[in-house]
C-alpha cells in the first residue's frame, strides 16, 4: 500500500456522516420538540448548516451526546 493510499483511506475514515433531524429523533429517542428545546436551553448539540434551509447534526456529535447521558464518555 503507498502513502498516498494510506492517506486517502484515512481521510475517507475521518469524514463524519451528518445527519437530518428525522435520523437524529430515531437515534436519540427524542421528539422534535425535546431536540429544539434541548437545543435551547444548551442541552442538546446544536446542527450545522448544510444548505440554504438544510440542517444536520455530525454523527459523532450525536453518539458522543448520547455516551455522556450513559456515563461513559467517548462512545
Amino acid at each position: 500500500m503507498t502513502a498516498q493510499t494510506q492517506a486517502t483511506q484515512t481521510n475517507h475514515q475521518q469524514l463524519d456522516r451528518m445527519l437530518r433531524r428525522k435520523e437524529v429523533e430515531q437515534i436519540t429517542a427524542r421528539s422534535r420538540s425535546a431536540i429544539y428545546e434541548g437545543m435551547a436551553a444548551g442541552t442538546f448539540p446544536k446542527p450545522v448548516k448544510i444548505g440554504a434551509r438544510a440542517v444536520a447534526w455530525p454523527e459523532s456529535v450525536i453518539r458522543q451526546w448520547i455516551a455522556e447521558r450513559m456515563g461513559g464518555g467517548k462512545a
